[in-house]
């Protein structure tokens, strides 16, 4: 499948970085503080996606319903923000891949359900904020994936029609936010997934097995 697009949007978490080991060390900090033991990386990596619902509901079986979920998910929020870069990183091929859409001019934007409390400072650490033609975060707009509002104000802001973007992410939300958007969507293979359907059942446009895979479909490679 070959794409003719005007500008690629990358959700964050689990597409463009590999913020899940800090993810789940803050959730296993919550739990020690509460005399449980650590839970094995593996089984919290499927729920970074979600963020602090995500953790709390894989770690302590709290969800927004749950009796003091809001004193819970701030202090989730806090012991990330103390851990927000210390294992980090950008996934293996990623960089390549925006070098490769800078080279051709194709701009490229980053829109995730993360606050931009976070957000900011993990792109701006790792490389992302002074290239990215757009950052919209949680909090940029009055709704968050799946709701298109955020991809909607991200191609506001590149001053793109939003049928010429693709939205490329690791979440069944994703593709949900995308299609309502009216873009492209674009799957991620290499990231989080979540815990809903396999991934090709997401109905997504496209399934990337690797960001290089974007590049060949692109006919940039």
């Amino acid at each position: 499948m070959k794409l003719r697009v005007s500008a690629v949007l990358f959700d964050l978490d689990g597409t463009l970085v590999d913020s899940a080991p800090d993810l789940a060390g803050a959730a296993n900090e919550m739990r020690q503080a509460r005399g449980l033991p650590p839970l094995p990386y593996g089984v919290l990596r499927a729920w970074a996606g979600s963020g602090a619902r995500g953790m709390l509901a894989a770690s302590l079986q709290a969800d927004p319903g749950h009796p003091g979920y809001d004193q819970l998910r701030d202090e989730f929020h806090d012991r990330y923000e103390q851990r927000l870069l210390q294992e980090t990183r950008l996934f293996d091929a990623v960089a390549p891949l925006l070098d490769a859409l800078d080279r051709h001019g194709l701009p490229w934007g980053i829109v995730t359900n993360k606050a931009l409390r976070f957000a900011e400072p993990l792109s701006r650490s790792l490389g992302l904020l002074s290239r990215a033609a757009a950052l919209v975060g949680g909090d940029s707009t009055a709704h968050t994936k799946p709701h298109p509002a955020p991809l909607l104000e991200a191609a506001r802001r590149l001053g793109l029609p939003p049928r010429t973007c693709v939205y490329v992410g690791d979440d069944l939300r994703d593709m949900h936010a995308g299609r309502a958007a009216a873009m492209g969507a674009l799957a991620a293979a290499w990231g989080y997934l979540g815990v809903d359907a396999p991934i090709h059942e997401w109905g997504a446009d496209l399934v990337l097995e690797e960001p290089g895979d974007l590049l060949r479909s692109l006919d940039l490679a």
